[in-house]
């Protein structure tokens, strides 16, 4: 936060500005001194008669008096109460040197509060004219631990409010005022963020980017990251919903239940029968509500960290990361409300566009789109045009958008049995909206038609024309290239891996190891006897009944849609084993499932032997266990030479050694237990750990990187005994076909040594907008 200087604040010492206490902008608190009052103007010359100074001060004295008579006068009507407001004063100015500072009179406050408003007025404006010169070294400090949402809405709220000048001013210079020399707007693709980081610093947010500032394509992964975990939260509560009247009717309480009428508009029917589909909506609402949704306030151009080819897996993902702001209409503008900030544009204004195919008059043909607008469609009929659209809303704003030459960002959807909504959205890039007419749609109703052409200077599209509704798109791999070996497994997996080399020159196929299924046991480890289990029979549905369930603290970790899907990494997570009652399919074992998803294990420059799939994974879901031979870690002899062993530090972990981030711990857990059992075990290096040199699966070939999207996740599911957890790769991201997949190894830089005793290093070529540059 800078702060002005307090030559410019006039006579204010430094005991008159004080920062909030959480970071804020300086709060401005006038003192006022208990020096004597100005002299009259008898007083200040001499009088007539010559005693014209002796009279002043008589009367001064008496005024004094008077004055003190009113004060004791007001303090026998307050009674014993505090004081408060101008009475109490700060406590930090130096006052007469008792600590104590005098009262106001009214007419004194009155001038107070003039002055104060002045000084704020002043504060605005030297924070405006601190921004327009580079701030060095002021970036955000995101690299530590964030606040949490509640922290950051007490922050909001605390934080003083100012006049919106600043933000406005901000805006108009970034994006409103410029123009080239044909009269188009010349973007400035980081205006946004320049509105933002202005107005933040007027408001005195935390926002203010500090040294260690996280990529922007990292802060877009964290809060799509954070939509997933919120929305297989609601999902959860969707399926308990179902539960319970399943765990109702297998008790027998059959008994019928008196209907009541729901309210007009919010039918009832079937909900008890079926799942409701809106998790993500529900989601949606928990980020707002907490401040979590990245770029709240609506921009032109480019959104930073969301690259020409991104996916999105469904339209609430792009309402919370701010890059569509509703989650069905398909043109996103701004309204009127943005009005003051951008005074040199008529709004509304367009920002973006969803092509999907749901309107029968679009034509797609890739650079030059003639799109429908809004209004007049059965959304949830037959898709078809029933009645005349009207030139407001959203096809206001791509008419505008003509007038004033601002391009739209252009999102087309396709078909997709991957997302939960049925579709796939790319961003293709920023468009031109040329021309607009109105004309007699197929259904014979008026509708509006907007023709967009891509700007020049883009990426390439990588996605071919949306399929419409009455079309199919082809979803499926038809062959491969450089196929060096059919099925690494040897036909013990339920599905072959395949292995491919485009890299060497004559192609190799991995070779020097074993391909196993199942952990290797050293001869000298026993492993734990297999814990009791539940008594639950079929399928664990009820959490409060479910001793494995309550091992985990007040629910099950997973949730059954798509296959089993972990709702958020944990410190250990608890399954059911050999001994419970339940059967393969209950929602408590979606780890011992196996390889479920068609995996590809190809060579990769740089990096040698790597892996992806040929299948979207969503987000939690189960990938791989990372299979080997277990052994002790103090018997691991040229550990420095090996780079396939994985230590088993779920121990670490829990207790945060080494630089370990902590996870989400229920209070009801088991862990705490787990912990207090092997409290006497203080060091920081695992006991045990699974070496995948000379044998393993396919864990062993997936690659490390700065920015993974997968997570290790320790897991007990025979035993209790967290040393000996099994270690299992989840999703961390929804991953779209073909992207490689990577965990971070977690080393510390400088933290392996060769056997001279020094330092080994080893760079890192992950690629990562934040790549550190070494893996250890």
């Amino acid at each position: 936060m800078v702060v002005p200087s307090l030559q410019c604040m006039g006579s204010l010492s430094s005991d008159e500005l004080r920062a909030d206490g959480d970071g804020g902008a300086p709060e401005v608190v006038v003192v006022v001194a208990a020096a004597a009052a100005p002299s009259s103007a008898g007083g200040r010359g001499k009088s007539p008669k010559g005693e014209g100074g002796k009279e002043g001060a008589g009367k001064r004295d008496k005024e004094k008096e008077k004055d003190k008579e009113k004060e004791k006068e007001q303090e026998k009507g307050r009674g014993s109460s505090p004081p408060t407001g101008a009475e109490a004063g700060t406590g930090t100015g130096t006052g007469t040197g008792t600590g104590t500072q005098r009262r106001c009179s009214v007419r004194i406050q009155t001038k107070q509060r003039a002055e104060k408003e002045l000084l704020v007025r002043r504060r605005v404006e030297l924070l405006d004219k601190s921004d327009e010169a580079p701030a060095a070294g002021k970036r955000r400090n995101v690299g530590g631990r964030q606040r949490s949402g509640g922290e950051s809405a007490r922050a909001e709220k605390e934080a003083p409010k100012v006049e919106e000048s600043a933000p406005a001013a901000a805006a108009e210079e970034a994006v409103g005022g410029r123009e080239s020399g044909g009269g188009c707007v010349e973007l400035v693709e980081n205006a946004g963020s320049e509105v933002e980081r202005k107005s933040q610093v007027a408001g005195g947010g935390d926002n203010v980017a500090t040294v260690g500032e996280k990529s922007d394509f990292a802060k877009v992964k964290e809060t799509l990251r954070l939509f997933n975990k919120h929305y297989l939260h609601f999902v959860q509560e969707e399926e308990k919903r179902c539960n319970k009247e399943k765990a109702e009717k297998s008790k027998g309480s059959q008994k019928p239940k008196p209907k009541s009428k729901p309210k007009k508009g919010n039918s009832t029917e079937g909900d008890t029968k079926k799942l409701a589909m809106r998790p993500d909506l529900k989601a949606i609402s928990k980020m707002l509500e907490t401040n979590c949704v990245l770029n709240p306030k609506k921009r032109f151009g480019n959104i930073p960290g969301i690259n020409v080819g991104h996916q999105f897996f469904s339209r609430a993902e792009m309402v919370v990361v701010g890059f569509h702001s509703h989650w069905l209409n398909g043109i996103d503008y701004m309204g009127q409300a943005y009005r003051k900030e951008y005074s040199n544009y008529t709004f509304p204004v367009a920002v973006a566009i969803v092509l999907s195919g749901m309107y029968e008059d679009d034509q797609d043909n890739a650079d030059d789109v003639v799109y429908t607008g809004q209004g007049g469609h059965n959304l949830t009929g037959d898709k078809r045009q029933i009645k005349d659209q009207v030139l407001e809303r959203g096809n206001l704003a791509l008419k505008n958008c003509i007038d004033q030459n601002v391009p739209v960002r252009v999102i087309r959807g396709h078909e997709s049995r991957s997302s939960y909504c049925g579709k796939v959205y790319t961003y293709d890039g920023l468009y031109q909206v040329v021309k607009y007419w109105a004309e007699k749609g197929i259904s014979g109703y008026t509708v509006f038609k907007f023709r967009l052409r891509r700007m020049p200077g883009q990426p390439m599209l990588t996605t071919n024309q949306v399929q419409f509704v009455y079309g199919r798109a082809p979803n499926s791999v038809s062959e491969i290239r450089g196929l060096v070996c059919e099925d690494i497994t040897g036909g013990k997996e339920d599905i072959p891996i395949p292995a491919t080399n485009l890299v060497d020159d004559p192609p190799v196929a991995p070779t020097g190891y074993t391909y196993v299924k199942t952990i290797q046991v050293a001869k000298n480890i026993v492993l734990p006897s297999a814990s009791t289990g539940c008594n639950c029979r079929g399928g664990c549905i009820d959490p409060k009944i479910c001793s494995c369930a309550k091992l985990n603290g007040s629910d099950f970790p997973y949730v059954q849609r798509d296959g089993g899907r972990l709702i958020e990494a944990k410190d250990v997570v608890y399954e059911c084993g050999p001994n419970c009652g339940c059967g393969p399919g209950c929602v408590n074992r979606v780890s011992q499932r196996g390889i479920r998803y068609r995996l590809e294990v190809f060579r990769a420059p740089r990096k040698g032997w790597a892996v992806r799939s040929w299948d979207f994974i969503p987000s939690g879901a189960p990938v791989c266990e990372y299979i080997g031979i277990l052994n002790r870690a103090e018997d691991m002899e040229n550990a420095s030479e090996n780079n396939y062993i994985f230590d088993i530090d779920c121990l670490q972990t829990m207790r945060g050694l080494g630089g370990r981030e902590r996870r989400s711990r229920d209070a009801s857990s088991g862990t705490a237990d787990q912990v207090e059992k092997h409290d006497e075990q203080k060091s920081e290096v695992p006991e045990f750990c699974i070496d995948a040199g000379s044998a393993g699966n396919i864990a062993r070939f997936i690659n490390h990187s700065c920015e993974p999207n997968l997570f290790v996740q320790c897991i007990l599911s025979s035993h209790q005994d967290i040393k000996l957890a099994r270690v299992v790769l989840f999703a961390a991201d929804n991953i779209p076909p073909l992207q490689e997949l990577t965990y971070d190894y977690g080393y510390a830089l400088d933290s392996v040594f060769g056997p001279d005793g020094k330092v080994k290093r080893m760079p890192c070529y992950c690629g990562a907008a934040d790549c550190r540059k070494r893996l250890f």
